[in-house]
């Protein structure tokens, strides 16, 4: 009889550990969810799936011990003005932050710096008013399109930002510059094509922005979503 009541009280206690348990368990977080709008850089136009931008930029991050998800919004031949337009498709599923690399294909074509001003204004303003935090990445203008150009472009970015309260890493391509100015061939780290990084040129590219995307998701990753 002793030893019946002790197996019962052992089962509850049993059970009841077992249901403390399952209460107390916190449900598993799910990762971040950033989004990266851009054009053909972004997108790893030339390179294996596995290669590109998104992919390298989401190893990194992992790799620093952060739970993310990068999601590729980069569309090859891309300006600021398609980036605008897309913005409802882009925000169609779970967004939690947004890294911008757009403007590469304006300055490409020359287009007026006022009017990339403008779209990416109205992204960073969508983003605000969608409560989603953004970090824009920024390209230097060549002086062929004539000095009030070049200080237009490169000034928008940095305007951009201090307005909108956002972190700007001004110079996308910046580690591939720095590498062929310590004595690299800046053609050993470009497809064919002369425009487009090969994988080497990507892995420099992450490894020079990634610090500062990893500074800014944690700077709101421990906060509800």
């Amino acid at each position: 009889m002793a030893r019946a009541i002790g197996n019962c009280r052992a089962a509850a206690i049993l059970s009841f550990t077992l249901v403390l348990g399952i209460s107390v368990v916190p449900a598993s977080a799910e990762p971040i969810r950033l989004v990266a709008l851009g054009d053909s850089l972004t997108q790893g136009y030339g390179l294996p799936s596995d290669e590109g931008f998104v992919p390298q930029l989401e190893a990194w991050l992992r790799d620093q011990g952060l739970d993310v998800e990068v999601i590729n919004a980069g569309v090859s031949g891309d300006t600021t003005a398609g980036g605008l337009a897309r913005m409802d498709w882009t925000l169609s599923e779970p967004v939690d932050a947004m890294l911008i690399t757009l403007g590469g294909n304006d300055l490409l074509r020359g287009l007026n710096p006022n009017a990339s001003r403008e779209n990416l204004d109205g992204i960073l303003t969508r983003l605000a008013r969608e409560g989603i935090p953004a970090m824009l990445a920024g390209l230097p203008a060549p002086g062929n399109y004539g000095p009030e150009f070049q200080r237009s472009f490169e000034r928008m970015y940095i305007d951009l930002a201090g307005i909108h309260d956002v972190p700007l890493y001004p110079n996308f391509m910046q580690p591939m510059t720095e590498k062929a100015d310590a004595g690299a061939s800046f053609a050993d780290l470009m497809q064919d094509d002369h425009i487009h990084p090969n994988a080497e040129g990507v892995a420099l590219i992450v490894e020079g922005i990634g610090p500062h995307v990893l500074e800014f998701l944690k700077s709101f990753a421990s906060e509800p979503r």
